[in-house]
């Protein structure tokens, strides 16, 4: 099961008639994905879902129900990320620790502080914090907001005024691995959890086998615009491929990655 939380933010809004664009689209995925906050409330975990709204009626009967049937999935102070972002005509859904899915990441074994005392960066209060989703509904359809625009409307859940850990992150990465994620872009020899800094997830993985060596593709994009084909092997980006889609489906061949 999953727990939703549903925000209702008409006040916040841009203009009914201003649409999301396919740009910003992108840019709201990747400015949001693998973003770290600071839970403002305790988030219960729920079997249905409950409704959360910037006016202060939040049902906390409902909430604090849920919260003793199946327990907090964050208390205030936790760090909490969002790993993923997934945006539908009308609402947008973001998966807060990796939903109710299971496994330790990079981050789990990431500690920061001063000195010799330092606290994992995946829940500094210590107290453990599980998987859950909140998903922002528009009745209107999404509009033409930004990722600086979403955290502002996701302010009263959580607080992204921090220095996150993923900036902390790359900071230990070799410079030109730094520059190309902080540029969006993809180098080969990259791992996967950087590739995933850069660009976000993957909007399709597949597997094969070729000469008896395991390889894994991500694409990333789709018809019309450009589509950008990354192989992996051993975990390492060994081949980069850019296309350009049309409405008609078809492709052809784009520029040659800039390696730098």
């Amino acid at each position: 099961m999953r727990y939703f939380a549903f925000l209702l933010l008409p006040a916040l809004l841009p203009a009914a008639n201003e649409k999301l664009t396919p740009e910003q689209r992108i840019e709201l995925v990747r400015g949001l994905s693998s973003e770290y906050a600071t839970v403002k409330i305790m988030l219960p975990r729920s079997k249905k879902a409950l409704e959360y709204d910037l006016g202060g009626k939040t049902e906390k009967d409902k909430w604090d129900e849920a919260a003793k049937e199946r327990g907090p999935a964050a208390r205030p102070g936790d760090l909490i990320q969002i790993t993923k972002v997934e945006i539908d005509d009308d609402k947008i859904t973001f998966e807060i620790n990796g939903g109710l899915k299971s496994g330790r990441k990079w981050y789990d074994n990431v500690s920061v502080g001063t000195g010799t005392r330092g606290v994992p960066i995946s829940n500094p209060s210590g107290t453990p914090t599980l998987g859950t989703a909140v998903v922002v509904k528009f009745p209107k359809g999404v509009p033409a907001v930004d990722a600086a625009e979403m955290k502002k409307m996701l302010k009263p859940l959580f607080s992204f005024e921090v220095r996150s850990a993923t900036e902390a992150y790359v900071d230990t990465l070799p410079p030109e691995i730094q520059k190309a994620v902080k540029e969006n872009r993809v180098l080969e020899g990259m791992d996967k959890d950087q590739v995933i800094l850069a660009i976000g997830k993957p909007r399709l993985k597949s597997r094969e086998t070729k000469d008896g060596i395991d390889q894994e593709d991500w694409v990333y994009g789709q018809a019309p615009g450009k589509i950008t084909f990354l192989t992996f092997q051993s975990n390492k980006v060994v081949k980069i491929r850019e296309s350009f889609a049309g409405l008609g489906g078809q492709t052809v061949s784009g520029p040659k990655p800039v390696v730098p």
